[in-house]
């Protein structure tokens, strides 16, 4: 009998689960599936306007040929955004994490905390977040000189470093490190905020009992916490692979966004997207695996 419950319940939350993304899987079918298909078979062809419409001229792979092969920058921002990918979600995963723990605590003034790492997610529109970095567009549109260095758009570092006597290719490579250190923690809003709901999910039970066993706070995050967080992490390891696929920062980005519009290459640009992300999916499913295979599997 209880088995049979069992069951039941695990149907139906598996059904509550779908309801929940049928209106996903409809906007998806509706907006996205087509322009999907679309950008994959212009990556195989020349594309050209024409009076009636777009011509398609079937080049098989000779796009992804050229871009490998041929095209200047290509294959050198793939590396940068393979490194940037490599460190840039560890940190934010790790930043995140430790943040989520600490705010999930009890004490005073935790809301307010909360608020403020969850604010960046709140104002960063494109246009803001130029803004605030110091875009040299925002900068031109502001009367600023485009040669400087600006971050959250009141700083002059080019002003800072002449002061302290810093050449400015030194002083490049530091507020590159400055920016970077502001981008992570500005892109780790939602990912604190996903872990707070996974930390807030832990029955309270498991904490009492470890207390009564003895066990310390380390190990309690190692044998209660973290695996009971195993598909948060996951979640959020997703969420932010794509959001940072998806990055303003992104050179390979950049790229196919510049061919297309600067060149009207559909095809090119096309195929340099889906080459970026069909490399990016391979290496995340690769960790991904081996965090489910070699840690999580430790736990079960």
């Amino acid at each position: 009998m209880k088995k049979l419950y069992k069951t039941s319940y695990e149907q139906k939350k598996k059904i509550y689960g779908f309801l929940f993304m049928v209106p996903w899987i409809i906007g998806f079918l509706l907006f996205f599936a087509k322009p999907l298909l679309q950008s994959f078979l212009f990556s195989f062809s020349r594309v050209s306007m024409t009076e009636t419409g777009l011509k398609m001229e079937f080049l098989g792979l000779e796009e992804y040929r050229y871009i490998l092969f041929e095209s200047a920058m290509y294959v050198d921002n793939i590396g940068d955004s393979v490194t940037a990918f490599l460190y840039q979600i560890p940190i934010i995963f790790i930043l995140s994490y430790i943040v989520a723990v600490v705010l999930n605590g009890k004490f005073r003034g935790r809301a307010f905390f909360r608020s403020i790492f969850f604010v960046p997610v709140i104002i960063t529109t494109g246009v803001v977040m130029q803004y605030i970095k110091g875009d040299p567009v925002m900068e031109a549109m502001r009367g600023a000189e485009s040669s400087s260095i600006y971050l959250s758009g009141l700083i002059d570092f080019n002003e800072v470093f002449n002061d302290l006597g810093i050449p400015q290719n030194i002083g490049n490579i530091i507020f590159g490190y400055v920016e970077d250190i502001f981008n992570l923690v500005w892109n780790s809003g939602i990912q604190i905020v996903l872990f707070i709901s996974g930390l807030q999910s832990i029955p309270e039970q498991l904490y009492e009992v470890s207390k009564v066993e003895g066990a310390t706070k380390w190990e309690e995050f190692w044998y209660i916490t973290t695996p009971m967080m195993s598909t948060t992490i996951n979640l959020v390891l997703c969420f932010t692979a794509i959001d940072f696929c998806m990055g303003e920062s992104n050179k390979v980005m950049k790229q196919a966004y510049t061919v297309l519009t600067d060149d009207q290459n559909y095809g090119q640009s096309s195929a340099m997207m889906w080459l970026f992300f069909a490399g990016i999916g391979i290496l995340f499913g690769i960790v991904l695996l081996l965090i489910n295979k070699k840690i999580f599997k430790k736990w079960e």
